[in-house]
């Protein structure tokens, strides 16, 4: 019988990556707490220190890029159907 994979919330990451941060306890400690491996650990903390500085930037960054996708992909959706339109314009005999 297989075993199914935990899956972990990015809230219960951060908490666990900040008390490893903060040194109070060993990672070894930490991780047989919280029944996990020490390595999640090591990587969760890494994962954190290595996006803390997204926290204080702009916020336009990840905005942006976001914005940006979802303006193409109502172009996009513009430009199908308006071909759509074409068509059933043409098929109908109505024309401009």
């Amino acid at each position: 019988m297989k075993r199914q994979r935990r899956q972990f919330s990015a809230d219960w990451k951060a908490k666990i990556a900040l008390e490893a941060i903060k040194g109070q306890r060993t990672i070894q400690e930490i991780a047989s707490h919280y029944e996990i491996h020490p390595s999640l650990v090591t990587h969760w903390k890494k994962q954190l220190l290595e996006g803390a500085a997204e926290v204080f930037s702009n916020g336009k960054t990840g905005e942006a890029g976001a914005d940006e996708e979802l303006k193409a992909e109502l172009y996009q959706q513009i430009g199908k159907l308006q071909v759509e339109v074409d068509w059933l314009k043409k098929k109908s005999g109505l024309s401009r």
